[in-house]
């Protein structure tokens, strides 16, 4: 006895797959309804089982017109019912996003980080003056931090002194005030106290993990 075997990829392509072969089936039954009131019973149907697939979110307003949406989408925009949202136009799907501009780094201090840059920019724009000369001695100072974090062994003030004069375009020089920063073991110290990278916290966590699991 044969039987029909029906293969996915001999049927059509789903055009949402994260709903299923059964909603499409429906969406598509719902297009063939003539009578408008049934069709649009069917349509708020399927909108529930949709929903029932996403329980936590179902009755949320923004989540309600995603499900619209979807339904649209997956009918090819050729279901003629009443939706309680603004219908969404087919051309929308179609357009290209706006192109993202590319953030301008200073990729040769890229361990640094933004906030530095940020930090260095706002003292420029201090007068100069005490307030001015502490703040600059306070950005060194996380940047030795910083520093410490990828290098383990230690670092001269003047190399932070040097990658500083050259980042703020030569407009702060500490090597001329004789300015001395935090030693680096203290740093290294504060370091693990209070660690500036959470990737290596979890990957020494998970290293421990590991290390009890095969020990038993």
């Amino acid at each position: 006895m044969e039987q029909d075997l029906e293969y996915n990829t001999e049927r059509e392509t789903l055009i949402i797959p994260e709903y299923g072969r059964h909603i499409q089936k429906m969406v598509d039954y719902a297009i063939s309804i003539e009578d408008p009131v049934e069709r649009n019973k069917v349509a708020k149907s399927i909108i529930g089982v949709m929903g029932n697939l996403n329980p936590h979110l179902r009755d949320v307003t923004d989540f309600q017109h995603k499900l619209w949406d979807q339904l649209f989408i997956m009918s090819r925009f050729q279901l003629d019912v009443d939706c309680p949202f603004p219908k969404l136009n087919p051309e929308v799907l179609s357009e290209k996003p706006e192109t993202l501009s590319y953030p301008k780094q200073l990729t040769k201090f890229r361990f640094y980080g933004n906030i530095i840059r940020e930090m260095i920019q706002v003292a420029l724009s201090w007068e100069k003056g005490p307030k001015r000369d502490a703040l600059e001695v306070n950005i060194a100072t996380q940047m030795k931090k910083s520093f410490l974090v990828w290098n383990k062994d230690s670092v001269e003030d003047d190399v932070i002194f040097n990658h500083l004069f050259e980042i703020s375009d030569g407009k702060i020089d500490l090597k001329v005030k004789n300015e001395t920063l935090t030693e680096s073991e203290e740093l290294k110290r504060q370091n693990k106290k209070f660690p500036l990278d959470a990737t290596k916290i979890a990957k020494k966590r998970h290293a421990a993990k590991s290390k009890k699991r095969f020990s038993k």
